[in-house]
């Protein structure tokens, strides 16, 4: 029983893992609930009426999730600083309560101060929020100067319980957190491995849903390794061990997609490309319909899950000789002459579980150290030889700091300036509606501001709180009414919502919106302030909020979604051609540079774009041509990004790999795509842009004549073609939906 009950333990801590990478969403939700029990239970020992209790509450889950740096120490800093803060705001809270215009002004002062912070990066940002959240505490308990002393005591011991529990209760360090990220990692490869088995096993009614399955597993994998490459930095001991880890991921998460491309290809669908992995909805193609059926699949079905077993249970620390020798054998289809007897396309996922073989084997030497090498076979060996080799050319190169806008075009100034104007309104307004909550209207457009960069996210990001507003007061008229006046009840359901508001806080932002509502009815009834016209007045005063923040992103120095998408996809060109650019003209022979920092940029640069576009692509938008064009172009700069990413990744294996050698013809054959790349990005930038992208014979065609009798080793080999050809045909594949012309080709 106790042997059956371990692999049931670690599937479930694998899922856990693969669910919540890093555990980032179950600790913020764990810390800021332990921070605001603990609050209570010592202020609740020291005799604290109801209304501190709550200010105690409330201040102590500002404490917590307002602290955002990644290190220990920074953290105690602005922790230490944050009390000061927050004891300043409470206290002009207090005494600005019966000046009505004072306190508006100092109000919109305090909101502008708070957004202007956040160009001093996660402190300045986590002090402005603290003030501004203080100082809505205040008003939310109706505090008085007689009110303060008591206040104050409530504030400070608030946090104090905050850092007891950050500190011991719950501690985070950075290690810890790259540690757990690193286990999300493998388990997330694992599941998209179960994926692809399922889509090479598919029936014809199945596979679009395994294709999807496929798509949403390699999507995934890539939020998981842009999370590692955040914290690679606090996380590791030094930067050469950073870079290290941050290749083998590449190599892994790139290894992974490659096989997934190769599995639909020998189904049979001989055009599949990279799009079909990228584009949402899109099924798989006509000729892939039915799965593969012959002798050959059944060892490449036993390979795959040999290949999931591989990345489950390192080798070093599985007894007997069975994953040794699996290893052995999945690394052996790195070698021409072991491939099985199959067609070309089912040769392919065998090279390709190969080359996943030996990503896997080089992130488990980068985070574990060196291994038992006594089980090697040749094909291991020369693996691991490949992989020393690449780390030790592995070199950093500076990079000059970009320069930032200044003035009214530094984003935090405009966002500062639009936040002070819209909460004007929610205070003009939102004191006609009520002369006592008429700040739930300026936190609501406070709220709208955060994290979001132009009109179309200020409208999204309104109409989400809006819809999580009404049904968390749905659901808070129910709950007024089973709790009644059950004091300790009531807090306990609200520390269950507040853990449920962080642990789905990254995943849906109306989700968010309905705890904090629900939470704020049961806070409603502990004060003896709970009516159904307060909670109609909090959907008011959210819509109004709502439409401020709309107003003020709209007419006041406003960032239209055109613009904002215009600029990001500009910026995803320029990283493109930069990473294509220095890919090609390494493997032409040029000199190395940091090829993999390129590519993660590249892929930070899409995230953004991606996150810009939601506006445009959301379910609700009237416009559903303009919205289908969106999705096609994000699908297809992924495609793009992909094949740059295997192309980096193929070029830093220059130096060691023994077919791979430097071809001088690949830089006048990939020339055609930078030119592309470079007149798609003019015309985003440039609506009066002329120039015209160009197409004509293929990638392979352009290389001129091969010396006959060559070598392998001295030409390009057709990995790198294949991803220069499918490179050539995304880029051009936008000048449609962008609308750019392109030159007939010439006869």
């Amino acid at each position: 029983m106790r042997a059956a009950g371990r692999p049931v333990r670690a599937r479930l801590r694998d899922r856990v893992a693969a669910s919540d990478p890093g555990l980032l969403r179950l600790t913020a939700g764990l810390r800021t609930a332990g921070a605001i029990a603990l609050a209570l239970a010592v202020l609740a020992l020291l005799g604290t009426d109801v209304v501190h209790l709550v200010a105690g509450a409330m201040a102590a889950m500002v404490a917590t999730f307002a602290i955002r740096e990644k290190r220990r120490g920074q953290q105690a800093v602005t922790l230490a600083l944050g009390l000061p803060v927050a004891l300043a705001a409470m206290s002009l809270a207090a005494l600005l309560h019966r000046h009505l215009v004072a306190g508006d002004l100092f109000f919109v002062a305090l909101i502008f101060c708070a957004v202007y912070g956040r160009r001093f990066g996660d402190r300045g940002t986590a002090l402005g929020l603290i003030g501004f959240q203080i100082y809505f505490v205040s008003l939310f308990v109706g505090a008085t100067v007689a009110d303060l002393p008591e206040l104050w005591g409530a504030v400070a011991v608030a946090f104090g319980c905050s850092a007891l529990v950050r500190y011991a209760v719950v501690p985070e360090t950075p290690t810890g957190v790259l540690r757990r990220l690193r286990a999300a990692f493998r388990a997330r490869l694992a599941q998209l491995l179960s994926a692809q088995l399922d889509l090479l096993d598919a029936g014809p009614e199945e596979a679009d849903r395994a294709l999807e399955r496929v798509r949403e597993g390699t999507a995934r994998l890539h939020e998981t390794a842009l999370l590692i490459q955040g914290r690679l930095a606090e996380g590791t001991t030094d930067e050469a061990v950073a870079r290290l880890v941050q290749r083998r991921v590449a190599d892994a998460e790139i290894a992974a997609e490659r096989l997934g491309l190769a599995l639909l290809r020998a189904r049979g669908a001989e055009r599949a490309d990279t799009l079909a992995l990228h584009l949402p909805g899109a099924p798989v193609p006509a000729g892939g319909r039915l799965p593969v059926r012959d002798e050959a699949t059944v060892a490449l079905r036993r390979d795959l899950k040999a290949l999931r077993l591989l990345v489950l249970r390192p080798v070093g620390r599985s007894p007997g000789a069975a994953l040794p020798h699996v290893r052995n054998r999945l690394l052996g289809h790195r070698d021409e002459e072991s491939l099985p007897d199959a067609s070309p396309a089912v040769q392919d996922v065998f090279r390709g579980i190969g080359e996943a073989a030996r990503a896997v084997l080089g992130l488990r030497i980068a985070l574990d150290g060196p291994q038992d090498e006594s089980d090697d076979t040749p094909a291991t060996a020369r693996s691991r030889e490949e992989l020393d080799a690449e780390d030790a050319v592995l070199d950093a190169d500076e990079e000059e700091p970009a320069k930032e806008p200044t003035g009214l075009r530094r984003p935090t100034t405009r966002a500062a300036v639009q936040v002070a104007v819209g909460s004007s309104l929610a205070i003009v307004g939102g004191e006609l509606l009520s002369r006592d909550r008429w700040y739930w209207a300026v936190l609501t457009c406070w709220i709208v501001f955060l994290n979001t960069a132009s009109t179309g996210e200020i409208l999204v990001k309104g109409y989400r709180r809006l819809l999580g507003t009404v049904l968390g007061v749905l659901a808070g008229i129910v709950l007024a009414g089973a709790v009644g006046r059950h004091t300790w009840t009531a807090f306990a359901l609200v520390l269950l919502f507040v853990f449920a508001m962080f642990y789905s806080a990254p995943l849906s932002y109306t989700l968010v919106s309905f705890f904090v509502t629900a939470a704020l009815g049961l806070l409603y009834t502990l004060l003896h302030t709970y009516s159904l016209s307060v909670l109609v007045l909090r959907i008011e005063e959210t819509a109004l909020g709502a439409a401020c923040g709309v107003i003020a992103a709209a007419f006041v120095l406003p960032v239209r979604t055109d613009r904002r998408t215009n600029e990001l996809l500009a910026a995803v060109l320029d990283r493109l051609g930069e990473v294509t650019r220095g890919a090609v003209d390494q493997l032409s022979g040029g000199a190395p540079v940091d090829l993999l920092e390129q590519a993660r940029d590249l892929d930070q640069a899409l995230a953004d774009l991606r996150a810009a576009t939601q506006p445009l692509t959301h379910p609700v938008t009237p416009l559903r041509a303009r919205r289908e064009t969106a999705r096609y172009v994000v699908a297809l700069l992924e495609t793009c990004a992909y094949h740059a990413r295997a192309l980096a990744a193929t070029a830093e294996l220059l130096p060691t790999h023994p077919s791979i050698a430097a071809d001088p013809r690949l830089r006048r054959a990939a020339g055609r795509i930078a030119h592309n790349i470079g007149v798609i990005a003019a015309h985003v930038t440039d609506e009066h842009a002329t120039a015209r992208i160009e197409t004509g014979p293929s990638i392979a065609s352009l290389l001129g004549p091969t010396v006959p009798g060559a070598p392998r080793y001295g030409r390009v080999t057709d990995r790198v073609l294949r991803h220069l050809q499918r490179l050539d045909e995304g880029v051009a594949g936008l000048a449609r939906p962008l609308e750019v012309p392109v030159k007939p080709p010439e006869k």
